[in-house]
């Protein structure tokens, strides 16, 4: 025993601790095993029930509770640390079964409370968790990672400002949003952290959006877009996990994420959406072909990486409602049977070959000929076309399963005595069946549907599209992006096998804004977050376009002529202006200035002593210009960088009386 005896003391409360546990049928598996992640995530609940067992016990409230006057105050991160360490059940393979996941500094992944906010370039940078070789690039790229005592303020409710309508013309302020009994009817477009304006539109939108669909920096090295796309694999799982737990909750009941990802963090991912939206409710893994091997990529050493993915969970599969979807192929040449009448009744009917009355139409003796004389593959277009243009009459015989209902199996064995004559079984609340020679006749139209305006021949859509270009879409919506961009037929496939016309639809790594702009065309509501600054020099005008009918895209096989409008508004800063400053600054003068403005405006953080820079002055001389302004962002009190709700009317905000009101009747505090 250890001489203080604290390991003996340890190992009677472990004892008190699983007996009491153990009471609770919530915390124990089918074969009576402690359910450790359970307790865990009961104790962070603050449940009402595992206090009282806790509080049952002298001991164990003595170890894990505090007395201060009348009042017990249950000392949780004590609790966690114990239910959480090595030594509490230590050989139980419980804790093996029921925790595998991701960890970040020996702690599990699900359980972290840090935030990673990640601003960007231009629009604000913060603490560096990044690899040595990022100090390289030319753009200030900075994260942080903050921990739960720094949080403090900042994931309440932000003042939005800035309101712009966007429809035949540009509305400024004062303008009305449109809100009735479900929420917020227009379509919104928020710049602004994508964190914090979640948490501020969290309560508005929860249980409301149909469809998630974003396309996260994949953590690659390599993006288009001037996301920090080089964060460490901790700091950009933690960052994903923020945003996700968020998501799940504006999702509705039959609502889904669809996550785009590329292979470099495709495992990872799938761990973080199985501990937030449970395993349970995974739909899909799709599989993205978005470019063929081609030229001088093709010399690199190993297979060529040709797709990426997208994961899709239900908020709950049980309630999920997918629209099913359909694919073109090409035409089946089982269908070789024609009925030469089918407006006879169907005991006169005739039959024949389609090659052969296809070939006798182009005046051939036979089809043999047809083929032979005619320029290549010219003969089967022919009978492809001919095909769809009869499918009523076009058909093919399909074998009749043992397993068939008694009424089919008795029409078989009567269609085997009387060869030749075609058998009719009227269902009740199904399509009628036709058996022939003790086969079921089964017509082409049953796989020909309308696609784009046009009889199509189709099979139902797989979880591998490799029919989605996307060569040619650089400059698809009148944005210009080389990498990164996401094609609007690809969008429009997510959207419409989740959605119905006036379904919500959200993306909050909007980007160039192709799923607002597909969801605008489809008639679908949307919500589009994005914090870089060229949310106004990308999403914004491309959406104007799509209002003005714009003709490229799912324009026009979707038959899009224009109109609608959206509205446009921002996360209010504190200190307009600031983020932007401290990122451009040239020169040791500018940052000299931004520190005295820092301290006047009271924006520092309280972990920083404003009388250190002065001590310390000599050394930070010595920094580069870009590490003086990652400590400018670093000493930043990140509650102040946007204005809280909870300040709305308070006079130093400086908000406007259309500010106000429009706040208010947004958040529904009138």
């Amino acid at each position: 025993m250890h001489p203080d005896g604290v390991e003996g003391i340890h190992m009677n409360i472990n004892d008190l601790l699983v007996e009491a546990l153990l009471r609770d049928s919530r915390l124990t598996s089918g074969d009576g095993q402690l359910l450790k992640n359970k307790t865990q995530e009961l104790a962070q609940l603050d449940d009402p029930r595992l206090l009282e067992a806790l509080l049952d016990s002298d001991d164990l409230k003595s170890h894990f509770f505090k007395v201060v006057g009348s009042t017990t105050i249950f000392l949780k991160d004590r609790f966690m640390a114990f239910v959480s360490s090595k030594e509490w059940l230590p050989d139980s393979f419980t804790e093996y079964k029921n925790r595998i996941g991701l960890t970040q500094g020996g702690q599990y992944l699900n359980e972290s409370k840090q935030l990673v906010l990640a601003w960007p370039y231009k629009d604000c940078i913060l603490e560096a968790d990044m690899s040595d070789e990022e100090g390289s690039r030319n753009e200030v790229f900075f994260n942080e990672v903050l921990a739960p005592d720094q949080v403090n303020r900042l994931l309440e409710p932000k003042v939005l400002t800035g309101f712009i309508r966007y429809g035949a013309s540009a509305e400024l302020e004062p303008l009305e949003i449109r809100i009735d009994k479900n929420g917020i009817q227009d379509n919104l477009i928020v710049k602004g952290n994508n964190l914090l304006a979640l948490s501020s539109l969290k309560e508005i939108y929860r249980g409301k959006v149909k469809c998630i669909y974003i396309d996260p920096p994949f953590n690659t090295n390599d993006d288009g877009f001037e996301y920090n796309d080089r964060f460490k694999t901790a700091t950009w799982l933690t960052f994903m996990k923020n945003r996700l737990e968020i998501a799940k909750e504006l999702l509705s009941e039959d609502g889904a994420l669809f996550l785009h990802i590329s292979d470099v963090r495709v495992n990872m991912v799938r761990l973080i959406l199985d501990e937030i939206f449970g395993e349970q409710n995974f739909a899909n893994l799709i599989t993205v072909k978005t470019r063929s091997p081609s030229g001088f990529k093709t010399v690199n050493a190993g297979v060529f990486e040709v797709a990426e993915y997208i994961y899709v969970y239900a908020k709950n599969k049980q309630k999920w409602a997918y629209n099913t979807q359909y694919v073109p192929t090409t035409y089946d040449t089982n269908y070789r049977e024609l009925v030469i009448n089918p407006k006879d009744s169907i005991g006169s009917w005739k039959f024949g070959k389609v090659r052969e009355v296809v070939a006798a139409k182009l005046g051939f003796r036979n089809a043999k000929d047809a083929s032979k004389q005619l320029p290549s593959r010219a003969f089967e277009a022919a009978v492809a076309d001919f095909a769809i243009e009869h499918r009523e009459a076009v058909f093919r015989y399909t074998t009749i399963n043992h397993d068939a209902g008694a009424e089919t199996l008795a029409l078989k064995r009567e269609s085997l005595e009387t060869p030749g004559k075609v058998l009719l079984l009227d269902r009740p609340g199904n399509s009628s069946r036709l058996v022939c020679n003790g086969q079921e006749i089964y017509f082409y139209s049953n796989k020909v549907r309308e696609l784009d305006g046009k009889p199509t021949p189709t099979m139902l859509l797989t979880n591998i599209w490799s029919d989605i270009p996307y060569e040619g879409i650089a400059s698809e919506g009148s944005v210009v992006l080389k990498r990164g961009k996401k094609p609007e037929k690809l969008l429009r496939r997510v959207i419409e096998m989740s959605t119905l016309p006036g379904d919500l639809v959200c993306d909050f790594f909007l980007g160039s804004g192709t799923t607002a702009a597909v969801a605008h065309k489809l008639g679908r509501r949307y919500l589009g977050i994005e914090q870089l600054d060229y949310i106004q020099d990308k999403a914004v005008p491309r959406l104007r376009t799509v209002i003005e009918g714009r003709q490229d895209g799912v324009s026009k096989v979707i038959g899009w002529k224009g109109g609608g409008d959206f509205v446009y508004c921002e996360l209010k800063e504190s200190n307009p202006g600031l983020l932007s400053r401290i990122t451009s600054a040239k020169a040791d003068s500018e940052i000299e200035q931004l520190w005295t403005e820092i301290n006047k405006l009271g924006s520092l953080s309280y972990s920083v002593k404003a009388s250190s820079f002065q001590a310390e002055a000599s050394e930070f001389k010595s920094l580069t210009l870009d590490e003086k302004r990652q400590f400018l962002v670093e000493v930043l009190d990140k509650n102040s960088i946007y204005v809280n709700l909870g300040d709305l009317e308070d006079e130093g905000a400086k908000n406007s009386p259309y500010e106000v009101k429009a706040n208010q009747r947004i958040y529904g505090v009138v």
